[in-house]
């Protein structure tokens, strides 16, 4: 027998209760999203471009216009496609799921005067109902709202939702987001390329009913369901047409903003979209998102009033800005790292991997580089994130414990095991080691940070590391194509379980930038995706983060993320995720 367990209306919300770990009360600049600064190949384009973002007038009919800066040029504009949270919340505003996040009316669980935190709620769906079967899957019956838009006009339908959804999944596609919906009933077969796309388990039953059958009960399936990958797209515009995202005529979305205007690596400008369902709430008739990236032209922006909000900083300033309480702080769910190719030459070798992340003095780099409040990182999964009894109990970096000391008195044996490791390794102090490059996009903060870890790896163990920086959208291809030795890194919860963590090193993964591979690994995130039992789910998320870290030290981890942002005093109603979502539809002018 089947069995009924959900309906939730439109009325009805689900709270989503998540925090950052990071208790104390300042914090840093977001990462895998948009942090950069100076340093373009050509200066002069450069100004010219920092000049035409700055001064572009932004006003359109109506009398509240809003300007904030996310990151320079994206790397994409396709919901599906994008991998960074700044596209992702461009996307939240141009595109909208089944679930959405909507203010809460609390403030985030964070640190020095934070933003309202967001609840999860219907979006594009009225109601929709949860069903466990016999076998061990579970069916979600969605019923779409009445008279919801495309940007166009047209109705958005349950088929653009399985269109889309099959797109995601199709390996033609390429998405790096294609596993977030591996929960769904015969995805691992379309993506292996053994099975049809039409043979996932998504189907709309007429336009208004949508059906999605789970091989098992997912516990973070409502987020994913608001999460941007899982956005519709229209086929009649997508289909043949490489270039959709680049024009506002064919940058068709059913969110509350609409694309108008894009002026490459200088801004993109939206309006609210007189087709969305909501359209008599949202406050600013335009939000202009300006494509800098230098973070002194930032703030110089926003104290002149050409900026209404920053989440990017000159290190130089930042102590200061904190102190003055003009900065404020939220909580993020997010791990700043550096990434081995672990298929370099040199690299191959966890040994070299191992030496390198224990010479980190990492409460250096929070205390004197970056000096935000961040949290130095004992592992890889970073606080804030459920274990096996959710919100209630120990987080599942709590559960998890130390990979490696962050004490002061530790660190110089820290250096003295990672010199033997070296050794062992057969470059004792460094001798015979070839010189190496680390690789970060261009920020000044990530600069600063990349000049500290050169050092120590200098001082400590006597070999040659050479910087190299690029432009964000090149960095994110460079490293997704794996050409680099170490990279600069950083991850950002996507729904608040360890599996955002851990199962993008998965072999063969869209966002496995380490080129990792090791099917023990492998076969832990198989079994914690074959059970929805979660002291089953977290031991075996646990045994992967010992093998990530603990053995094969993949990844050197540095610092928990904090969020610090700057917004006009006179606007009021923006809300956040400790996913790194900012919301400005609903903001209002005081």
């Amino acid at each position: 027998m089947k069995k009924k367990v959900l309906s939730i209306l439109l009325a009805a919300t689900f709270t989503v209760s998540m925090f950052a770990g990071c208790g104390n009360s300042n914090t840093t600049a977001k990462d895998d999203s948009a942090a950069k600064t100076e340093d373009t190949a050509d200066d002069a384009a450069e100004e010219e471009t920092k000049d035409d973002a700055a001064t572009e007038d932004t006003a359109s009919d109506g009398d509240f216009n809003i300007t904030v800066n996310l990151a320079s040029e994206p790397m994409t504009m396709d919901p599906a496609l994008n991998s960074s949270v700044d596209g992702g919340i461009m996307a939240l505003h141009l595109f909208e799921g089944l679930m959405k996040w909507e203010d809460s009316g609390e403030v985030a669980n964070g640190t020095d005067g934070t933003a309202d935190s967001g609840k999860l709620v219907p979006g594009q769906a009225e109601s929709y109902e949860k069903t466990e079967n016999d076998d061990g899957t579970v069916t979600y019956t969605f019923k779409l709202r009445d008279g919801i838009k495309w940007s166009d006009g047209k109705d958005v339908t349950a088929g653009d939702f399985e269109y889309s959804w099959k797109r995601l999944a199709d390996p033609a596609t390429a998405a790096d987001y294609c596993y977030m919906i591996d929960m769904v009933q015969g995805y691992a077969e379309v993506a292996d390329g053994s099975a049809d796309k039409d043979t996932l388990g998504i189907k709309a039953i007429d336009d208004k009913n949508l059906e999605i059958t789970l091989s098992y009960d997912c516990p973070y399936f409502e987020e994913i369901m608001a999460f941007p990958a899982t956005f519709p797209v229209r086929q009649d515009i997508v289909e043949g047409n490489e270039e959709w995202t680049y024009s506002p005529e064919t940058y068709i979305g059913n969110g509350a903003y609409k694309m108008v205007e894009w002026s490459h690596n200088a801004y993109i400008l939206t309006e609210k979209s007189e087709t969305y369902y909501d359209y008599e709430k949202l406050g600013p008739d335009t939000i202009k998102y300006t494509l800098l990236d230098d973070n002194n032209a930032m703030l110089a922006a926003f104290n002149s009033g050409e900026l209404n909000f920053i989440m990017n900083f000159p290190t130089d300033e930042m102590a200061n800005y904190l102190a003055s309480g003009q900065i404020t702080v939220a909580p993020y769910i997010g791990t700043y790292y550096v990434c081995f190719n672990t298929e370099d030459e040199v690299f191959s070798n966890p040994l070299v991997r191992q030496a390198f992340s224990l010479v980190i003095d990492r409460n250096y780099i929070v205390e004197n580089v970056s000096q935000s409040g961040e949290v130095p990182a004992t592992g890889y999964v970073p606080s804030g994130v459920y274990d096996a009894e959710g919100a209630n109990g120990d987080d599942f970096r709590t559960v998890g414990g130390e990979y490696y000391s962050v004490s002061a008195d530790d660190y110089q044996a820290n250096c003295d095991k990672a010199r033997e490791l070296l050794a062992e390794a057969g470059y004792p102090n460094g001798e015979g080691f070839p010189a190496v490059e680390y690789m970060y996009n261009t920020d000044d903060r990530h600069k600063a940070i990349a000049e500290a870890l050169q050092n120590m790896w200098q001082t400590e163990l006597g070999v040659t590391v050479n910087l190299s920086n690029q432009d964000w959208n090149v960095f994110l291809k460079s490293r997704k194509d794996g050409d680099f030795q170490i990279a600069r890194n950083g991850w950002i919860a996507d729904y608040n379980d360890p599996c955002s963590f851990l199962d993008m090193w998965y072999t063969g993964g869209g966002n496995n930038d380490a080129q990792y591979s090791n099917p023990e690994y492998d076969a832990l995130i198989d079994a914690a995706k074959a059970t929805s039992d979660q002291t089953e789910r977290m031991a075996a998320f646990h045994k992967a983060e010992d093998l990530l870290i603990g053995q094969d030290s993949v990844l050197a981890p540095i610092y928990f993320y904090t969020n610090p942002y700057m917004l006009s005093d006179n606007i009021s109603g923006m809300y956040y995720t400790p996913l790194g979502y900012f919301f400005f539809g609903y903001t209002q002018q005081n």
